[in-house]
């Protein structure tokens, strides 16, 4: 694969070479992995900036409908969107549906959006493997926003968070359990609250629920890097489009405030941070798989912990002392 004519593909915003660079990251081949890593050591020098926003919300509560009537909001205003959509995979046959497209009919049809699903595989946190290199691709692309949908797995669901600029979190109205708010996790993170589905015979109940998670989130201790007023809980309607200006307005207001308060660099810089320590650990964790005499030694100690013969802590601290 020629990466110089690739990344010159991905820099002129040709959604093909795109595809292909996302194909090319998001694969296992140890060949591949050398020249995606030479790709994003090209798009680098781009030095590109998209507003990425995280959005996470427990399944059914209308996450495609959402972000397909948000995006097509952003492309009206004359943005390039690109959406990351994670897909669950099944913990038998490791298979994804990858659906989101459909899902997205009319904002797939839009030729100022990009959208891609992607498998999670067996990564948790609610988003695949390489979701932060695609990130960086879509970026590098020249796309003004970075949507990034997760798999919509509940209160553990915070790796997202550590991906992007703001993270929304995105809810039902009437869900039964209105004051999650004052738990810790996934709340202390979001930087907005959006109640969906805020139309018809809901409405009533979606405001009522805003005001619930609205007076949750006072309780929260403040961050340094939110302004006065948030983390704040609006509602949205994906079906008739109201409140989706506002949203907007919102997530404007808050990336323009932490540009200015350096708030915005300081995150980027930890979350690249973060990701050069993942990397090193999933190197590490790699190579413990290729290496013919570790494997050997794995399945030996495998075998004694099974019988019995050795606890599990006794033989990783063999095979580490090993290393």
């Amino acid at each position: 694969m020629d990466i110089d004519s690739l990344a010159r593909g991905v820099a002129e915003g040709d959604r093909r070479a795109l595809a292909r660079a996302i194909t090319l990251v998001e694969s296992g081949r140890e060949d591949h992995r050398s020249q995606a890593v030479e790709l994003l050591e090209a798009l680098k020098r781009e030095e590109r900036e998209a507003l990425r926003i995280g959005l996470s919300g427990t399944p059914g509560v209308g996450k495609s409908s959402f972000i397909e009537a948000f995006g097509l909001m952003l492309v009206a205003r004359g943005l390039r969107v690109a959406v990351l959509a994670v897909d669950p995979s099944s913990a038998r046959s490791g298979g994804s549906i990858l659906g989101d497209k459909t899902r997205m009919e009319r904002l797939s049809r839009a030729p100022e959006a990009f959208i891609r699903p992607s498998p999670a595989r067996t990564q948790l946190g609610g988003v695949a493997r390489r979701t932060r290199e695609a990130v960086a691709l879509c970026e590098a692309a020249g796309f003004d926003v970075v949507l990034i949908e997760t798999v919509g797995v509940g209160q553990s669901e915070t790796a997202v968070a550590e991906m992007s600029d703001l993270f929304v979190l995105l809810l039902a109205p009437a869900g039964g359990d209105e004051l999650q708010g004052v738990k810790r996790g996934i709340m202390e993170m979001a930087d907005l609250i959006l109640v969906n589905k805020a139309d018809g015979d809901l409405k009533a109940a979606a405001v009522r629920t805003c005001a619930d998670y609205a007076g949750a989130l006072r309780l929260l201790r403040r961050r340094p890097e939110d302004p006065e007023d948030f983390p704040k809980a609006l509602t949205v309607s994906a079906l008739t489009g109201e409140g989706l200006d506002a949203a907007w307005a919102e997530m404007q207001a808050l990336a323009d405030w932490r540009r200015r308060h350096g708030h915005f660099a300081a995150r980027r810089a930890a979350q690249d941070e973060a990701w050069f320590a993942a990397e090193v650990r999933e190197g590490l964790l790699a190579r413990l798989t290729r290496d013919p005499a570790t494997r050997a030694r794995m399945a030996e100690m495998t075998a004694r912990v099974r019988a019995g013969e050795m606890t599990p802590e006794g033989a990783a601290a063999d095979i580490l002392a090993d290393l």
